[in-house]
Order: structure tokens, then C-alpha cells, then sequence
């Protein structure tokens, strides 16, 4: 087992310090490049590439600590490194410990305190759009807060929460930053109308087959405080949904219907 941490670890470091460099241009062979090119041994060669990128790992990780307002010293990182060579470490394996964990304690504290932070924009943000959306011609409101807005009515039957429904749909935020896609996808989805969120249940059910509607959904009847990969807690959402089909949750399978 610890040898097969040893090669995984290993395996990020490599990965995460070459995939920093995919996008960069070629340039004039620097001072370091010039040293690197001179490693001929298969022995120094090796040496140096796990070096870079373990640099290139921790200088990474550590750039995105220093957005939430932790800076550490290089030097006493790589004076930390070099000690571990040898068995001159001024910590013990227990105050090494206990200062990681001090450390990831205190990162994970700033990731939440920040993450609440833009919970709390991201609420005002949704509510003063809401506010001004509700005022426009054509948004309608219902009880719970949602609202949408007919862009085509169809003619079809309208769904039960029980049933199944077909789709394409495209998601956004207020800003505009799209996160979901069906239409790009090129493919429509499909799933029980009561297992998505509730502004998603209540919005399609207004929907007769054929229709586009414009559903802007509050965040209580979204994603809440948590959010969801990349939409923020509290954040309202824009879909545009198009409703191709119904499947009824009480209707025999064709096998079934033979039977009978």
C-alpha cells in the first residue's frame, strides 16, 4: 500500500505539472531550460522531472490557497523539503501531523466562510432579479414563486407529476453562464417529471405537449444553499424547456396490453 501511494502521488505531481503547461507557447530556452537540457543521465534526468513537478504541484495548490488569504513562506517550504532528506526535521511525526490538520482545518473554515459569502450575494442577486423579472410582460407568477413565461403553446396534453416526460432544455444563471444543454448535447432527455427539482415539477406541468415555456425558478425550488456542481448556493435558475412527449405513469406496456 505505501508503495502504491508513493507511485500515485508521484503520478499527480506529474500530471497536474505537465498539464500546466499544455497551453503554453514555445519561447527562448530560459536559464532553467538550459540547465535541464544539459542533464544527460537517465539517473539526473529522473531526478529533475520529479522535482519540477512536484514543484509545480505544490506552487499550484498553494496559489489557489493564497486566493482565500493564506501565504506561505517558500523558503521554509523548501528548507521543510530539504530537511526531509535527512533526519534533521525540527518537528517530530506527531507536530507534523498536528499541523496539517491545523492546516487543512483552518482552509476548509476559509472555503466555507467564503463559500457562505457568495451564498448570501448570490440570494440578494436572485431576488432583486426576480423582483424586476416579475414586472415584465408575459412573466407569470405562481403561488409558490416561480415563473415563467410562454414562448410557444402547443396543443398536446399537459403531464402529471408521475409521469415521464421528454425534453430539450437549455439552463443558465441570471448572468447568462450557461451550466446544462440538452440542445447541445443533440440529444433529449427523459425522466420522471417528480424526481427533478420542484420548480422543474411544478413548471412542466403547465406545459401541453409542443410548448416552450421560459421557466425561472427561485432557488428554494431549486438548488437551495448547497447549489449543485457548478451553480452556486442560492442561485436562481433560467431554463428553457420544450416538451416533446409524455409517457403516463398508469399506461400498460404494449407486452402487458397483449396479455390481456
Amino acid at each position: 500500500m505505501k508503495k502504491l501511494l508513493q507511485v500515485s502521488l508521484l503520478a499527480s505531481a506529474v500530471m497536474v505539472g505537465l498539464s500546466g503547461c499544455k497551453d503554453e507557447q514555445a519561447t527562448a530556452p530560459t536559464p532553467a531550460a538550459e540547465r535541464a537540457s544539459a542533464l544527460t543521465s537517465f539517473e539526473d534526468k529522473s531526478a529533475y522531472a520529479i522535482g519540477l513537478s512536484m514543484g509545480r504541484y505544490i506552487g499550484s495548490t498553494l496559489e489557489k490557497q493564497q486566493e482565500l488569504g493564506v501565504s506561505l513562506n517558500n523558503d521554509v517550504i523548501l528548507q521543510g523539503v530539504k530537511d526531509g532528506f535527512t533526519d534533521q526535521g525540527r518537528m517530530t511525526d506527531e507536530e507534523i501531523q498536528n499541523a496539517l490538520m491545523a492546516y487543512d482545518e483552518h482552509i476548509n473554515e476559509l472555503i466555507e466562510t467564503q463559500a457562505k459569502e457568495q451564498a448570501s450575494a448570490t440570494l440578494e442577486e436572485g431576488k432583486s432579479f426576480l423582483e424586476e423579472n416579475a414586472k415584465r410582460e408575459g412573466v407569470q407568477v405562481t403561488e409558490s414563486g416561480l415563473q415563467y413565461e410562454v414562448l410557444t403553446q402547443g396543443e398536446g396534453e399537459q403531464p402529471a407529476a408521475e409521469d415521464v416526460v421528454t425534453v430539450h432544455y437549455v439552463g443558465t444563471l441570471v448572468d447568462g453562464t450557461q451550466f446544462d444543454s440538452s440542445v447541445d448535447r443533440g440529444e433529449p432527455a427523459s425522466f420522471p417529471l417528480n424526481q427533478v427539482i420542484p420548480g422543474w415539477t411544478e413548471g412542466v406541468q403547465l406545459m401541453p405537449v409542443g410548448s416552450k415555456y421560459k421557466l425561472f425558478i427561485p432557488a428554494d425550488l431549486a438548488y437551495g444553499e448547497s447549489g449543485a456542481g457548478t451553480i452556486p448556493g442560492n442561485a436562481v435558475l433560467i431554463f428553457e424547456v420544450e416538451l416533446l412527449d409524455i409517457e403516463r405513469a398508469d399506461q400498460p406496456e404494449p407486452e402487458a396490453q397483449a396479455q390481456e
